[in-house]
């Protein structure tokens, strides 16, 4: 029997009507803000600044919640951020210009732009290109972070001391994530131009894109009203930390910006390179930025890209899939702050999250939020979903340092006195770190870094860094033939030697 026409109409228009009911809200819409206002209260996120770009055009931009914790000063969408990692999108793109511009090329030698240029492996010396730092292929990973991050090394002296440090991973077999290599890629950047990376962010991004609030160092801050703190959680109490000075890794994490300032760039991104109707690079050359060059591991896409199917890395940008559309994105988080950068070229839609808060979930949470608003997709609470699993983690967190607080480390005790383990230990790539004993406790001290050393079992200490709010490493010490400290292996960053004392005399 015929269906009735009114009917198949009335059907037709439940089935229509239905995933709107059930969908996202876009920004721009009460419920959105809701959803902001509360992520930020379930993560303690003091405040937040979002911008849309769509069609080239910024339909949305707003900040929510406080500059600073416990002061009133309102986030703007003029409020500056520190935007660490996703810096290395900018890094990529300005080295896409050069090779544009005919002065280097993708698979240019490192050597060929610093000749000094030297890591253990002879081999991987000679093989290592452009792109492979700008890949995280080589093989470095995050082993010599710690140069930059507790010194004030001038970045060609930290780039020099790479031939100290043992690669941790094979050479082009594997991603790893690697900060010295996008400060390798700025270094080869300024020396192919005879200019500073800083200056060449300036002249060929910055001011071409009207990015006039947006800098690669703190000192630019100085005198600027609308700038947001960093906060973190220290012993489940919200703190502020002070900006600290990290120019020395600039071209893998040192940007500051706003919203408004980074929609120009979203703009640029999805504009194949122009701006204004000018083209600063070709646009070929900027799409390879943009295309796979490294894959990543089922593990990586199921924590951070669950609606995706694959993912891998190009230059500068992390690559995936969302809602069968390509997606284009790097996060960043430094000292306090966290941030993220998203293109659905397909779409012509990006989003930019701002936060000044410890939190990396909720720039993702915030900015699926917004994608799946403008996607009139089904409404998902991605904030929450990360929320579970992050408690679930601390649980698990909690339960392993209970049963490692709990094992026997009392039944032993030093081979030495503490003051015999104090002095001076060195290592080629690192310098010099320095025990001393005081209060009848060893404190360990490099660069700008403070560790206070708490004796767990036999030669082995734990290390309490203060730096690090309470995290918590391990350093052991040896012994030579003639039961005298010898060395000391701080867990993760370098193996340091013992230095003899100067006789008193000489």
């Amino acid at each position: 029997m015929p269906i009735p026409r009114i009917i198949t109409l009335a059907a037709a228009a439940i089935i229509a009507a239905a995933p709107c009911a059930a969908q996202t809200p876009a920004p721009g819409s009460a419920d959105f803000d809701a959803y902001v206002t509360r992520t930020m209260r379930d993560w303690q996120v003091p405040g937040v600044a979002i911008a849309v770009v769509r069609d080239d055009s910024i339909v949305f931009a707003k900040g929510y919640g406080v500059r600073e914790l416990g002061k009133p000063e309102p986030v703007t969408p003029h409020t500056l951020f520190a935007i660490g990692s996703a810096t290395k999108a900018f890094t990529a793109t300005l080295t896409a210009m050069l090779v544009s511009d005919g002065k280097l090329r993708w698979d240019d030698p490192v050597t060929r732009w610093l000749p000094w240029f030297q890591l253990s492996d002879p081999y991987v010396t000679r093989e290592l290109t452009v792109r492979d730092v700008l890949a995280h292929r080589s093989g470095l990973g995050r082993s010599g972070d710690l140069l930059w991050y507790a010194t004030t090394m001038p970045r060609d002296t930290i780039l020099w001391r790479l031939r100290f440090i043992d690669r941790r991973w094979q050479f082009r077999a594997s991603f790893e994530y690697s900060n010295l290599g996008y400060l390798t890629a700025g270094e080869i950047a300024a020396h192919a131009t005879g200019k500073s990376w800083d200056d060449l962010l300036r002249e060929r991004i910055f001011a071409p894109l009207g990015m006039t609030s947006t800098s690669t160092s703190i000192s630019a801050l100085r005198g600027a009203g609308d700038v947001a703190s960093n906060h973190i959680i220290i012993r489940d109490t919200l703190q502020v930390l002070p900006y600290r000075n990290l120019d020395n890794i600039g071209p893998a994490g040192s940007i500051n910006s706003n919203v408004l300032d980074l929609a120009k760039w979203v703009r640029f991104q999805l504009d194949s390179g122009r701006s204004n109707g000018r083209a600063l690079v070709d646009a070929a050359v900027l799409d390879e930025t943009h295309q796979s060059q490294m894959p990543l591991s089922r593990i990586t896409l199921e924590r951070r890209y669950p609606a995706g199917h694959s993912i891998s890395y190009g230059m500068g940008w992390f690559l995936s899939d969302y809602r069968d559309r390509k997606l284009v994105e790097h996060s960043g988080a430094i000292e306090g702050m966290t941030a993220e950068v998203a293109l659905l070229p397909e779409e012509k839609l990006g989003v930019v999250v701002l936060t000044n808060a410890a939190a990396l979930d909720v720039p993702y949470a915030l900015m699926f939020r917004a994608l799946d608003g403008y996607l009139r997709a089904p409404a998902r609470d991605w904030s929450g979903e990360w929320l579970a699993r992050r408690d679930e983690q601390r649980r698990r967190s909690a339960e392993r340092s209970a049963k490692m607080s709990a094992a026997p480390k009392s039944a032993t005790s030093p081979s030495l006195a503490l003051a015999q383990y104090a002095g001076t230990y060195s290592d080629s790539a690192f310098g010099e770190a320095k025990v001393s004993l005081e209060d009848g406790k060893l404190v360990l001290r490099y660069g700008v870094m403070t560790a206070d050393l708490e004796h767990w079992r036999y030669d082995t200490f734990r290390a309490v860094w203060r730096q690090w709010h309470g995290i918590v490493g391990f350093v052991d010490f040896s012994l030579n033939r003639d039961g005298e400290v010898s060395r000391m292996n701080v867990e993760q960053f370098a193996d340091f030697v013992r230095v003899p004392e100067r006789k008193a005399g000489r």
